[in-house]
């Protein structure tokens, strides 16, 4: 039951990021490029920190004018890519596994960056990108790709399912109480274990004013027993083993 409540709610990290970007689209041009370039003087700054570059200040900011490109364009990817992530789970957890995830996701992220685009047609200084929206198309990619992966792995180690310990059942059936009736007849010394043998005693000793009774010395008649046959073991039902899929298609 809290299952079920719990499931819509892993939709909502996506649904923050995708108000997340949208503000991010929102900004006016001018203000986006700062916002930028403050990143960019970060890294180079951090660089030139950690590997003692020894640079000026206008040294630093020539190399920030000339990864700014580079540094909007990675922010573009490393938002759809949590973006991506954001969706995908939640649609693998509700099943949606292979090439049909791919295509959901996809579908659902392109869809967003496309719309987001269009969007910042209507923002002052700002205008809709076919670029941008190739570099966001590559951070969905890598970030289903990412999920698909991770997914795949635990499914195959931590979550696979244990295999249930089948117990085989025959059917015995009731084999005859002797397979051959002229070994089943016990004599005397058979019966009586403890005592020493009788030493007058003879097995073909008969006795014929006797001989209509059933005496010791004679056995009774016989009915014909079945032909004893072994124990078959019912055929066993094989198990529907479900095909291996290719990776891509399966993960």
């Amino acid at each position: 039951m809290i299952r079920t409540l719990l499931k819509p709610l892993s939709f909502l990290p996506a649904l923050l990021l995708m108000y997340m970007i949208f503000s991010f689209s929102a900004q006016p041009g001018e203000v986006s490029s700062q916002m930028s370039y403050k990143v960019s003087y970060k890294i180079v700054e951090t660089a030139n920190y950690i590997f003692d570059g020894n640079l000026q200040d206008w040294q630093i900011s020539e190399w920030s004018d000339k990864i700014n490109f580079i540094t909007r364009k990675l922010a573009h990817m490393a938002e759809y890519f949590a973006l991506a992530v954001a969706v995908s789970f939640p649609l693998y957890v509700y099943g949606l596994h292979g090439i049909w995830l791919m295509l959901a996701a996809g579908l659902i992220c392109v869809g967003f960056a496309c719309g987001d685009e269009y969007h910042q047609a209507f923002v002052a200084g700002r205008s809709p990108s076919k670029k941008d929206v190739c570099f966001d198309s590559a951070g969905v990619l890598f970030g289903i790709l990412l999920v698909r992966i991770v997914g795949w792995t635990g499914r195959k180690t931590i979550f696979k399912p244990k295999e249930k310990e089948k117990t085989r059942r025959f059917r015995k059936s009731k084999q005859p109480s002797c397979q051959n009736p002229d070994e089943d007849w016990l004599d005397e010394e058979d019966i009586d274990i403890d005592s020493p043998p009788d030493p007058f005693y003879s097995p073909d000793w008969h006795d014929d004013s006797r001989k209509d009774d059933w005496g010791m010395d004679d056995r009774p008649p016989l009915r014909e027993q079945p032909p004893f046959r072994e124990t078959e073991a019912p055929p066993r039902k094989r198990k529907k083993v479900k095909k291996e899929k290719d990776w891509f298609f399966d993960m």
